[in-house]
């Protein structure tokens, strides 16, 4: 990376502090590497104030004038007053990218907002483990959990949607769960017939059905709650009251 590019990406990380900066590294036409600053459009976390739970989402029509310029070769966020270490969300979304990350640390809590380190995470064919996965909404979530379970048990690839962090909250919000499981190959049945790679959709603390767990056999489910890490609950209790239904992949 040029000392110009950096600079620029420093620069950047402390103008938007407190929040998390985006952005990226261009080969212009010309041949020249600049950095292209880019809007974070995320909404705000719901996760606590835990630095760990931020996130970014670049602005899509950033990225459009990003790639009038040229060619992205690198991805760019900071982490206020959190190491430059990347998250599991961090890696997953590398992966998904095909492309070089470069995270900066940028602090202030003493009052003055300085960037310090910067680290660079390259895609590996990193996945994140199912149990005890850090939470990211829209990378890391409850139906990021189900879509991996069926990779790597089933070898299956569910359709993934597009899903706003608070989604299930307000009063005339979708239903994403109900909406879509047929969508993405489930059906319903009857929770008497329940096997291992069913799934139990649930309705937690809101007006609609906001969760889903799968079924791992012995009695056991495995789901990713909001804001806490992947985790086996026992299903009943508690679980049984909030389910609204049990679906089964059938492709």
């Amino acid at each position: 990376m040029k000392p110009e590019t950096e600079a620029a990406i420093r620069a950047h990380a402390v103008t938007e502090y407190p929040r998390e900066c985006c952005g990226l590294v261009v080969v212009d036409h010309g041949g020249d590497e600049i950095y292209f600053p880019c809007r974070n459009v995320a909404p705000p976390s719901k996760a606590g104030r835990d630095r760990r739970n931020d996130y970014f989402v670049l602005s899509k029509a950033d990225q459009g004038a990003a790639l009038d310029r040229g060619e992205v070769i690198a991805v760019v966020h900071s982490h206020p007053d959190w190491p430059a270490a990347p998250t599991q969300g961090d890696l997953v979304s590398c992966e998904e990218s095909a492309l070089p990350w470069h995270i900066v640390r940028v602090d202030g809590a003493d009052g003055e907002v300085v960037a310090a380190e910067l680290v660079t995470v390259h895609p590996t064919g990193y996945r994140a483990p199912l149990l005890g996965r850090e939470f990211f909404h829209g990378v890391l979530d409850c139906y990021a959990l189900i879509r991996d379970w069926f990779l790597q048990e089933r070898g299956v690839v569910l359709k993934d949607f597009a899903r706003e962090d608070g989604w299930w909250e307000g009063e005339n919000g979708p239903d994403l769960y109900l909406e879509h499981f047929r969508e993405a190959g489930f059906v319903p049945i009857d929770i008497s017939q329940v096997r291992e790679g069913d799934c139990f959709i649930m309705q937690v603390r809101s007006k609609r059905a906001n969760h889903a767990a799968v079924y791992i056999g012995n009695g056991e489910i495995l789901h990713h709650l909001y804001g806490r890490p992947s985790q086996r609950d026992v299903y009943g209790g508690y679980w049984a009251e909030v389910t609204r239904l049990v679906v089964r992949y059938v492709g």
